[in-house]
């Protein structure tokens, strides 16, 4: 018998797309919520008209490890728009550079030393500290949770060359957050998930990229999967309370006064908007609390438009500063195959930008520009064709010391409401894959509801 039951899905971002993408697939009727005018929440694409093209609202990298990520794009349909390169380049102030490889037994010296200083002494200190590692990250101390990332790092000795080249920037790649703030516990939890995957499938984790825009890589599909299955979706529908009697999901207000009968609900919102959706239910207090404490992490991306190439080596570089200065460089041209009759474009992205994100448009151009001045020759005379920045005060939940078991699972006491979203209880951190794996996670606790007779 057909489930008469109405699904609503309150959120547009990619855990919401996920779930109402698979809630269709096995048959249901779904009503997707979207309080804004387009999908993707906290990842989409934006019209730059003066050099007709189209970038992103922030770079994105993509593990190998992204199992659930990658149902998605099957499912949607762009699962060929993920490749995976076989090194990344280290830039320093100074012209000097480094290849990091990211597969087979290349990627073993990346993580024994890739720093062009290291010397034999230290890549042996590296080996040794990054075992020591690794087995923490599976058999983690009980006081890792008190520990900051940094913390961890000296404990484990590891030398300043392996930090400076590799695992300051991965800590800040997986967290969004500076060793001297990011929970140790966090890292560690991350770097278990991508060991155990590497174990499972006989190869080690690595990191690729999108070869288009968001919007297509992300959006688009899910929008054709909707039409396929006759999926609602409703624009500028800003969900105000998940309406709850006798233990069951009944409707959803909305911010004009009516209501939307729901049978069961997958609330998928970041943690910066759940307050107020969840007041029928019992536990929401502490949700809410939870969400609170977790706070927000900024992160800022700048796509520089530029009137000449910048001579880079690889599709994503790091510059290192050496004094805590780590951004990336993302090469649009070599990532995506754009055409530079116009321009070429360069995506610099900040994590943790708790000073940057608090200066002007101009500011911010005017350093990144200086920063590129500094690692890239070709850049000393670059003329900035157009420059578009994009702020995300609140880019991610925090990940730094005190938060690892804030997070709240997907289940709640109600069995027809259920929670999704990065900031939710996932092997991952604050990534597509959290956001994903949690879908996945919240639609398996409704398909297995009893059928309603």
């Amino acid at each position: 018998m057909d489930d008469p039951r109405r699904y609503v899905v309150i959120g547009g971002g990619l855990a919401g797309l996920a779930s109402a993408v698979w809630l269709a697939e096995a048959g249901k009727q779904v009503t997707l919520l979207e309080r804004r005018g387009r999908l993707g929440g906290r990842t989409h694409a934006m019209k730059v008209d003066a050099v007709d093209d189209l970038p992103d609202n922030g770079q994105h990298v993509i593990a190998s490890g992204y199992e659930h990520l990658f149902r998605y794009l099957t499912s949607v349909g762009t699962r060929q728009y993920v490749a995976f390169p076989h090194r990344a380049t280290l830039r320093w102030p100074d012209g000097r550079s480094a290849s990091m490889s990211t597969k087979g037994f290349g990627a073993l010296r990346t993580l024994f030393g890739a720093h062009p200083d290291a010397s034999v002494p230290d890549r042996l200190r590296a080996a040794r500290a990054t075992m020591r590692l690794g087995w923490q990250c599976l058999r983690q101390p009980a006081d890792l949770a008190d520990l900051t990332t940094e913390q961890w790092f000296q404990r484990v000795g590891m030398p300043a060359t392996a930090r400076e080249a590799l695992w300051d920037w991965l800590a800040l790649g997986i967290a969004a957050e500076p060793v001297q703030r990011e929970s140790a516990k966090v890292f560690a939890d991350v770097m278990a998930t991508g060991i155990r995957l590497g174990v499972r499938h006989r190869r080690p984790v690595t990191i690729g990229y999108p070869t288009t825009d968001l919007d297509t890589l992300y959006v688009t599909g899910a929008q054709r999967v909707f039409q396929r299955h006759g999926v609602e979706v409703r624009y500028r529908a800003i969900a105000r309370r998940i309406h709850i009697t006798d233990g069951k999901v009944t409707g959803v207000a909305l911010a004009d006064g009516s209501v939307l009968p729901a049978d069961a609900v997958v609330c998928a919102v970041p943690n910066s908007s759940i307050g107020g959706l969840l007041d029928d239910l019992p536990e929401h207090a502490e949700i809410y609390a939870a969400a609170d404490k977790l706070g927000y992490t900024p992160i800022v991306s700048t796509n520089l438009y530029l009137d000449r190439p910048l001579g880079t080596t690889a599709e994503f570089e790091a510059l290192i500063g050496g004094t805590g200065v780590i951004d990336e460089v993302f090469d649009r041209q070599l990532m995506t195959g754009r055409n530079t009759d116009k321009a070429w474009l360069y995506c610099l992205t900040t994590s943790g930008a708790y000073e940057q994100i608090h200066k002007s448009n101009d500011a911010i151009v005017a350093e990144q520009l200086d920063l590129l001045r500094r690692y890239y020759p070709a850049a000393a005379e670059a003329r900035v064709v157009q420059a578009h920045v994009v702020r995300m005060p609140r880019a991610t939940f925090s990940q730094v010391l005190g938060t690892h078991a804030l997070r709240p699972g997907q289940r709640t006491s109600v069995p027809t409401l259920v929670l999704a979203g990065d900031w939710t209880a996932t092997d991952w951190s604050a990534t597509m894959e959290s956001a994903v794996q949690s879908a996945a996670k919240a639609v398996d606790l409704l398909l297995a509801l009893p059928s309603v007779p």
